[in-house]
């Protein structure tokens, strides 16, 4: 009984910390997404057994130059959101093939801490300013969107989940939970859609499929971490949840595809 109550209270925490950091002020939520991005560093760094002190200088300089100084610059948006895609998709590669995702040597490491954790950070940190101010309910909308998608996806799987999705990795996905998932995060981003109409409902509904579909994939790499670290949470941060990258690896990996989307809405409107 003590464990479910403090899973409770722990994501409660979670989650009243997040959306009032996001609504309170651009300050208040870039403060809280850095103090993220370091802590997914040191947990990142544990599960590939990489010494932290370099990463932790490479990502503060990326909040302070990236996060803070450059905030909304198109060129610059677009070469962060190109080296986020081009690891995501040497993640996906290795997701898929026998052993360890982790890489031995040191340089692929940082490489693929650079483009797991830092730019997908900063792509966050950047994603609510890109029309040029800032709007807290695109960042609110893409986390209720992947909290749906969750707790869907796991009802539906734990209902009548039969077929694994990838039960090597993740023994407990199905693909009934997939698809369950899926559908009615899309169902419910139409619904969001006529409340937050700075996207249509079919642009949130786009959003949200790319945001499941990525998200999912994202949530099999961490597990693929995890599973060659020899550990089940990537921290303990949050009592009963894990670490820090435990909780966002799914907004992690769907972010530069997300980005890149809302991009190109952006450059045709």
């Amino acid at each position: 009984m003590r464990e479910p109550l403090t899973r409770l209270l722990s994501g409660i925490v979670y989650i009243v910390l997040l959306l009032a950091a996001t609504l309170l002020s651009p300050i208040s939520f870039k403060i809280l997404f850095s103090f993220f991005l370091i802590v997914s560093i040191v947990e990142f760094c544990k599960l590939a057994y990489l010494d932290n002190k370099i990463p932790i200088v490479i990502g503060t300089v990326g909040i302070l130059l990236f996060g803070i100084y450059i905030t909304n610059d198109f060129y610059t948006n677009l070469l962060l959101n190109i080296a986020a895609l081009v690891i995501s998709v040497g993640l996906l590669a290795n997701l898929f093939k026998k052993g360890p995702t982790a890489p031995k040597d040191k340089n692929s490491k940082l490489v693929q801490l650079l483009g797991y954790v830092i730019i997908p950070f900063l792509l966050i940190i950047k994603l609510p300013f890109i029309t040029g101010e800032y709007n807290p309910y695109l960042i609110i909308g893409m986390f209720v969107l992947i909290w749906a998608n969750d707790t869907f996806a796991y009802i539906v799987g734990k209902s009548i989940g039969k077929r694994k999705l990838y039960s090597r990795i993740s023994p407990k996905k199905t693909v009934e939970g997939f698809i369950g998932g899926v559908f009615f995060t899309v169902a419910g981003a139409y619904i969001l859609g006529l409340y937050y109409t700075f996207l249509t409902p079919l642009q949130w509904m786009v959003f949200a499929a790319i945001l499941s579909v990525f998200g999912t994939l994202g949530d099999l790499v961490e597990s693929k971490f995890k599973r060659t670290s020899g550990v089940k949470d990537s921290g303990s941060i949050m009592p009963g949840h894990g670490g820090i990258l435990d909780r966002l690896d799914s907004v992690l990996f769907a972010i530069p595809f997300l980005f890149l989307y809302y991009q190109i809405l952006e450059y045709v409107s």
